[in-house]
């Protein structure tokens, strides 16, 4: 096994940050152009909404899906040959996502091996720099979430350019092409010298002594590792995140996919359709490190599920909530599951946004208002529920102190009144308001 050549918070760690920001940049922000290519893909296959609709729809499914395999991978071959992993799928799957002769082999190719292949990539990424970073992980955290926002403001001008001169087939081969420089954000993350370290070993541990199991009690053991089932059944907080979550995906990314073609059928030129979805990348610049510092301050640590819950509203998402839900050794599997549920609400949404345009004769107006529904709906939920907790776990909390304090009080009282000496006045008892 190599030696860790790198130390937290060191020199490199800034590198690693780079790289991170281009990962991120190359994967998370690769989703929104999807919808730039929409009415191409349904006039080259002659398909409706619906069945256009599920090529988004799998491709971000996978992203968020893949995620307890790759806490796998990560384990066995490290973060580093990870991401290069998920460079090489993600580029294969484009390269013959441009050969594919049917919608069916689109999904297969460009969604499922593409998605696959962009969440080893980005999930990697974000766990390498947590282990860089200890001292600034929240500002470094939030800086790499610019490269999201640069990614959504530089992926719909490549591709409207690439579209115009290409076609869809010569675009998605381009960005076959592109998806390789996931490869050389992998290469930069070197093993860190960590309490942790031993997840970014570079080859799989020896195998186990034990004897064998059948598969099917590997793989439920494998799933109650990564997957927190047993704390969505105890957590009361945790349930109405997840549900709350799972609700607003259902209408969070139907404007990424449905923007275009609305703005398009409008009689707008495709060069401006497509600079609306690098408009809400640019915005986001800005808006993503100032939300991530204001969420990570201590003052504020407190609260954070209710500016979660506004941002809800005003269509932003955020997982520091999450931490303040479970408990940070709790954290990976909860998020696991979190991520598992929410990539069935991408999966369906879309298709399900496609056939209400099918049924409304392409009244766009209805997948809005359908978007806004789920995503106003689940903020007044969470923040409905969480204040709701909150209340009653304070409620809780004075309820046990007074009772402490009242079984205090007769032992004080016996105290004052000791044997052989004089009755004296007892002491005044002080309640105690917080633990």
């Amino acid at each position: 096994m190599p030696q860790a050549v790198e130390r937290a918070d060191g020199g490199w760690a800034w590198v690693v940050l780079l790289a991170t920001v281009v990962a991120q940049g190359l994967t998370l922000g690769f989703p929104v152009c999807v919808g730039i290519f929409f009415t191409d893909l349904q006039h080259e296959f002659q398909a409706s909404n619906s069945e256009t609709s599920w090529f988004p729809s799998i491709l971000t499914a996978m992203l968020h899906a893949g995620g307890p395999l790759c806490s796998i991978l990560v384990g066995r071959i490290g973060c580093r040959a990870t991401v290069m992993l998920g460079g090489v799928l993600a580029s294969l799957g484009m390269v013959a996502g441009s050969f594919c002769r049917t919608l069916s082999q689109l999904y297969i190719a460009a969604g499922f091996i593409s998605g696959l292949g962009l969440c080893f990539s980005f999930q990697s990424t974000i766990i390498m720099l947590s282990f860089y970073f200890v001292r600034r992980r929240a500002l470094a955290n939030a800086l790499a979430s610019v490269g999201v926002s640069l990614g959504i403001t530089l992926w719909p001008l490549l591709a409207r350019y690439l579209l115009e001169h290409l076609g869809w087939r010569g675009t998605f081969f381009i960005f076959g092409g592109v998806f390789l420089h996931c490869c050389v954000c992998g290469a930069i993350l070197r093993p860190v010298s960590t309490g942790a370290a031993a997840e970014t070993r570079e080859r799989p541990p020896p195998p186990s002594k034990t004897p064998r199991r059948s598969c099917l009690a590997a793989f439920g053991r494998a799933l109650q590792r990564h997957l927190g089932f047993d704390i969505l059944w105890h957590n009361a907080a945790y349930r109405v995140f997840t549900a709350g979550v799972v609700w607003m995906i259902l209408g969070f990314p139907l404007p990424h996919v449905f923007l275009v073609p609305y703005a398009m059928r409008h009689g707008v030129d495709e060069h401006r359709a497509a600079l609306l979805i690098s408009i809400i990348g640019f915005s986001n610049i800005f808006l993503r490190p100032m939300t991530g510092l204001l969420a990570g301050r201590k003052d504020l640590a407190g609260h954070r599920m209710y500016l979660f819950s506004l941002a809800v509203l005003l269509n932003g998402l955020t997982n520091l909530v999450l931490m303040d839900v479970v408990s940070v050794d709790q954290f990976s599997r909860a998020l696991g599951l979190c991520t598992i549920l929410e990539s069935i609400s991408i999966l369906i949404s879309p298709p399900l946004a496609g056939l209400l345009l099918d049924i409304t004769n392409n009244n766009f107006s209805y997948v809005f208002c359908m978007s806004s529904f789920f995503l106003i709906s689940a903020g007044l939920f969470m923040g409905g529920s969480f204040y709701a907790l909150q209340k009653k776990e304070k409620q809780g909390g004075q309820a046990e102190a007074e009772a402490a304090t009242s079984e205090a009080a007769p032992e004080q009282a016996l105290t004052a009144e000791g044997p052989g000496s004089e009755k004296r006045p007892c002491p005044e008892v002080m309640y105690v308001t917080s633990v």
